[in-house]
C-alpha cells in the first residue's frame, strides 16, 4: 500500500532533503529511519521538493510503499518518537498507488522570513533573515509584482539548475510587514533551484532603497543569471504547502506559530 505523510522540520542542523553518500545529516536520510524502524522493513520516502541546507518546511509531503500495515496514527506516533526534535510529522495517511508526492502536486507556495531591526534575534537565529537596515515592504511588494505571471525565470535561477526549462508561473507574490517581521510569500506552479531565494536578493536590495522599483523587471528581462542580485541567505525559507487535486484530500499543513497568517 502507498502512505503519504506531511512532514514539519527545521533544516538549520540538515544537509538539505536529498539523503547523500558522504552526508547523513539529511531530513530524508532521518525520516527514512524512523519509518524503517515502525514498519520493520527498509522503507524509501519521495518528496514532494527537495530543499536545500538549512531550509526549514512546514508543509513537506513525502509518500512511501508498505506492506507493513499500521493505523495512521501509528505512522505518525511512531515515526516521531523516532526522528530528532527537529523533524515531525504532522499527518499520516492511506492514498491510491497513482498519488505520488512529487508528479502529482499542482502547486507549491514557500514563505521568506525577513527580521528586520537594527539587532539580531538569538530566538530567530537560523529562522529568519536578519537585515538590519530599514526596509520598505510597500515597495518591496509593488516590485514584485512584475514577476507574477508565466515568465523566463532565467536570471533566478541557480547557475547549476538542472531544471530543462527556466519558465515558470507565478501565481502570487506578497510582501506583508508583521511588525518587525517580512514575509514574503510566493505561490507557482514550481520552482527552480535557489528562485526564492534570488527574488528575495533583489526584493531586499529594493526595500533598502539600493535599487529602483523597476529592477526586478529588469532582471528578469535580461535572462541572465550573472546580471542578477544577490543570492538571498536560507535561513528565513520555509517550504509552506503543496498543494494537490481535491481527490487526493491531502491534509492542510499546520502553521508558522510566529506568523499571523495561515498557509493558503
Amino acid at each position: 500500500m502507498r502512505i503519504a505523510i506531511g512532514i514539519e522540520y527545521d533544516g538549520s542542523l540538515f544537509k538539505g532533503w536529498q539523503r547523500q553518500r558522504h552526508a547523513v545529516e539529511t531530513v530524508q536520510a532521518a525520516v527514512e529511519q524512523a519509518l524503517t524502524r515502525v514498519a520493520a522493513h527498509p522503507v524509501r520516502v519521495v518528496c514532494a521538493g527537495r530543499t536545500d541546507s538549512g531550509v526549514h518546511a512546514v508543509g513537506q509531503v513525502a509518500h512511501f510503499d508498505t506492506e507493513a500495515v499500521r493505523e495512521p496514527r501509528n505512522w505518525v506516533l511512531g515515526a516521531n518518537v523516532n526522528l530528532p526534535p527537529t523533524v515531525s510529522l504532522s499527518w499520516a495517511k492511506r492514498v491510491d498507488d497513482d498519488f505520488h508526492a512529487r508528479f502529482s502536486a499542482e502547486s507549491r507556495s514557500y514563505r521568506y522570513l525577513i527580521l528586520n531591526r537594527p539587532t539580531r534575534s538569538s530566538l530567530l537565529a537560523a529562522r529568519a533573515t536578519w537585515v538590519h537596515k530599514p526596509l520598505d515592504a510597500d515597495r518591496m511588494h509593488q516590485a514584485g509584482q512584475a514577476l507574477v505571471g508565466t515568465h523566463d525565470f532565467s536570471s533566478y535561477r541557480a547557475m547549476g539548475c538542472q531544471a530543462k526549462s527556466p519558465v515558470r508561473t507565478l501565481h502570487r507574490l506578497n510582501v506583508t510587514r508583521f511588525g518587525e517581521l517580512i514575509e514574503l510569500r510566493v505561490h507557482a506552479n514550481a520552482f527552480l533551484h535557489h528562485m526564492i531565494r534570488n527574488i528575495a536578493g533583489v526584493l531586499i536590495a529594493v526595500g533598502r532603497g539600493e535599487r529602483d522599483l523597476a529592477w526586478a523587471a529588469e532582471v528578469l528581462a535580461l535572462r541572465d543569471r550573472t546580471l542578477g542580485g544577490v543570492t538571498a541567505p536560507p535561513d528565513g525559507l520555509y517550504l509552506e504547502r503543496v498543494w494537490y487535486p481535491d481527490s487526493f484530500a491531502v491534509p492542510a499543513p499546520p502553521g508558522l506559530p510566529f506568523v499571523g497568517s495561515e498557509a493558503r
